[in-house]
């Protein structure tokens, strides 16, 4: 039976959404959607050729009862509103990240899916879902390389808009990286640092760029990774992992190798839209292949809220030059499975 999804919200990563959905994936057909700016929604309907409701507000599309599974793909502070309607409605719900914009609504969102006794959230931590870092986390689980010590990794974008401020490098852009390395390494955090080095005079008057942030886990890993988003030759996303016997490296993507005009080069991507495509249409059959079997296998709601703690240390970091500590609960046994 084909799942009946809506989805709210239809900006840039709601119509990829709704894109591969209705033209890559099976499974699953758009009959909502729902948007602050009616026109947009109403324009997306007529651009894909869905068969789908215009709901006024998002509430009333996740109440709908032609919806059975929420996409919500709206502007991040409208984010804990809808899981949440979502979840007294007893729906299964993908949220893009964040889950919430503070590490209390993150919580509320968990409170409830254990109130509801099911899981029904899937957070959109889409690196999960990449080759490269599955391959990368097989060879570290076969013990290929040994016990883990350190991780270097690199976050760099060709350029950010004057909109992107300096907190925003960890909230929007060291996030996947929070996430994928508690995932790939099996592992928690306990202190953060951010240290600056020379500016570069590529960006913004008011943005620090690039920062170096410095973790540590709860078996001493350490972790180094370079944030710069004004890097201008491409969008390069970076990670080695040392092993006490030896080292593996997430693997470029699949590019041409020519030889021409006396230079052997790869292309650079400069699109992380392409760079992770095939992980989000992996990452969206995950999930609904999960709804439609009962069983979420995705991020969790507490991989959430994980990461905005984390986060807020490390934006704290940014500000005080320290090395905060960071205090993760213990995990509640309902995400144990």
């Amino acid at each position: 039976m084909t799942l009946k999804i809506g989805v709210v919200g239809t900006g840039a990563i709601g119509q990829d959404h709704i894109r591969r959905i209705t033209q890559a994936l099976s499974g699953a057909e758009v009959v909502a959607v729902n948007d602050i700016n009616p026109q947009q929604a109403r324009d997306t309907v007529a651009k894909y050729g869905l068969h789908a409701e215009v709901h006024a507000d998002g509430e009333a599309l996740i109440a709908s009862r032609d919806v059975e599974a929420v996409l919500v793909t709206s502007w991040g502070p409208t984010h804990e509103l809808f899981v949440l309607a979502a979840l007294a409605a007893g729906k299964p719900v993908f949220c893009e990240k964040p889950l919430a914009t503070t590490a209390d609504g993150c919580r509320r969102i968990v409170d409830a899916e254990i109130a509801a006794g099911r899981r029904l959230v899937q957070v959109g931590f889409m690196r999960r879902y990449d080759v490269g870092y599955r391959d990368l986390k097989k060879t570290i689980e076969q013990n290929a390389i040994g016990t883990p010590l350190m991780v270097h990794g690199a976050h760099r974008n060709p350029a950010v808009g004057d909109g992107y401020k300096t907190d925003m490098a960890i909230t929007d852009t060291l996030i996947h990286e929070i996430d994928v390395l508690r995932w790939l390494l099996r592992d928690d955090y306990t202190s953060a640092q951010v240290i600056y080095p020379r500016k570069t005079r590529n960006a913004s008057g008011h943005l620090a760029d690039p920062q170096i942030i410095l973790l540590e886990t709860t078996t001493g890993i350490r972790i180094d990774v370079e944030v710069f988003v004004n890097c201008v030759y491409g969008y390069d996303i970076q990670c080695e992992v040392v092993g006490e016997t030896g080292i593996a490296r997430l693997p470029e993507p699949a590019r041409v190798l020519m030889r021409s005009g006396a230079k052997r080069s790869v292309e650079i991507l400069t699109d992380w839209k392409e760079r992770f495509i095939d992980a989000y249409d992996v990452e969206i059959q995950a999930f609904i292949d999960g709804v439609r079997t009962g069983e979420l296998t995705g991020p969790t709601a507490w991989d959430g809220y994980a990461a905005a703690l984390i986060a807020d240390a490390c934006v704290k970091a940014q500000r005080t030059g320290a090395i905060e500590p960071i205090a993760i609960p213990p995990r509640p046994s309902f995400y144990d499975a």
